[in-house]
């Protein structure tokens, strides 16, 4: 089954070892390019691996790339925008929901463009409890690098008009459903 642009998809999230980390129940696919998708959620339920559920509390636009080990997920608040990056295995959708694995290093970007690395503990940590192979952090630690290098020279899709844009066709598309 093909993903198409309008449909509703869930996305989930796993570790290392194939337990479920995340599920988002409900986003909208936007958009739909060689190397990524991106979807809109907007209050959507998230389920945690321990059963916890939580509501979004304003709407993402999110990139889930098919080449590369990071996804992007664009938080649109009242003053400005916030970028969650996640590194992560190349995402697929598989007729089910897209999927990648997550691997615990994140990059936080805050509207004013300045960055935080996250979760660096964590990812040492499961890396030697989940047996990260060495190729694997290697590929993770190169993309970290990659992804920062995009960050700050504000390439797609850091740059506040492309998540106006794409916002703005998510709103049309719902107001012609």
């Amino acid at each position: 089954m093909k993903l198409e642009i309008g449909q509703n998809v869930t996305i989930q999230s796993y570790k290392h070892d194939g337990s479920l980390h995340r599920t988002w129940l409900y986003s909208k696919v936007l958009d739909i390019k060689e190397d990524h998708f991106v979807v809109v959620n907007n209050k959507t339920w998230v389920v945690e691996a321990d059963g916890r559920r939580w509501f979004t509390r304003e709407p993402a636009v999110c990139f889930f790339y098919t080449n590369r080990w990071y996804n992007i997920i664009s938080m649109i608040r009242k003053n400005g925008i916030y970028y969650y990056c996640n590194l992560a295995s190349p995402s697929l959708y598989d007729g089910e929901a897209i999927k990648n694995i997550d691997y615990d290093l994140d990059v936080k970007v805050f509207p004013d463009q300045t960055d935080v690395i996250l979760d660096e503990d964590e990812y040492l940590e499961h890396g030697k409890t989940m047996n990260y192979s060495d190729d694997v952090k290697a590929i993770v630690e190169h993309n970290l690098e990659e992804l920062l290098k995009t960050i700050r020279s504000r390439q797609y899709p850091f740059d506040e008009s492309v998540i106006q844009a794409y916002f703005r066709d998510y709103l049309a598309m719902m107001q012609h459903r």
